[in-house]
């Protein structure tokens, strides 16, 4: 089942609010991740990969100029952020932002109450929700006292991915957007972060890792790796691809 079908996307960052101009990011992108995919995107600097990711979530500061974000069959794009998470988008920031005053607990709890009422279900009841995030937090190595501090709020960057892992384990979202998850990660945090990943692969969803490194790829294996350059797809291949991209870079794809 095609879970995500991106056709011929071309996207503008917005520079600045008060001119409103723009530069020309993604430039006629296409992408499809079926359900039970985990489909890797790799690139240099500059050449659209957190662009895709924001866009996809609905960010603000960047506007679509053509062609169509669908996930299963409905396009995404009058929806605002809140709505597509809704709908089943999750994004891990490739540098999460704290939100001082707001804990973990509190931020989790509204989370799985709105979903739930989106999804016309019951909400867990605050003794279920606790145990299952104690849980979480234990299996991704995240000390539980860390549920009752703010979002993200003093957090090493591990912590922080980490923390992000949680999240995506606790709401299921169906498409999960991973950018740049390991980057300042040591191994033993890739370690951690990875199985929680893998933990969360199903044939019911899908997965987009963005990554500059190979590395993650040992750990989370990927069906398909896609290049990302000057805004559009420009090689495909598999877990195979990744290596070669390690072993020569990106100067011979141009």
């Amino acid at each position: 089942m095609t879970l995500l079908q991106v056709t011929n996307l071309q996207a503008d960052v917005i520079e600045n609010e008060d001119t409103q101009a723009h530069t020309h990011i993604l430039k006629g992108l296409n992408l499809t991740v079926n359900a039970g995919e985990v489909h890797a995107i790799m690139g240099p600097n500059g050449s659209g990969k957190s662009t895709l990711a924001s866009v996809m979530a609905g960010r603000p500061g960047y506007v679509v100029t053509d062609g169509s974000i669908c996930l299963e069959g409905h396009n995404l794009a009058d929806l605002e952020p809140h709505e597509r998470a809704r709908d089943g988008i999750f994004l891990a920031f490739q540098y999460p932002v704290e939100i001082p005053g707001v804990s973990n607990m509190e931020f989790l709890k509204a989370s799985t109450d709105s979903l739930a009422a989106a999804r016309g279900e019951s909400p867990l009841s605050t003794a279920e929700f606790i145990k299952t995030v104690r849980s979480l937090a234990q299996s991704l190595d995240l000390d539980p006292q860390f549920l009752k501090r703010g979002v993200n709020e003093g957090f090493s960057g591990g912590e922080k991915k980490r923390n992000e892992i949680m999240q995506m384990l606790l709401l299921q979202p169906k498409l999960a957007i991973l950018d740049e998850t390991d980057s300042g990660l040591d191994i033993d945090a890739l370690q951690v972060v990875a199985e929680g990943v893998n933990r969360f692969r199903s044939t019911a969803n899908g997965l987009i890792l963005i990554t500059h490194y190979q590395r993650l790829l040992d750990y989370i294996q990927p069906d398909f790796v896609h290049v990302l350059a000057d805004g559009q797809i420009v090689q495909s291949g598999d877990k195979s691809l990744a290596l070669e991209l390690e072993a020569k870079g990106y100067a011979w794809l141009r």
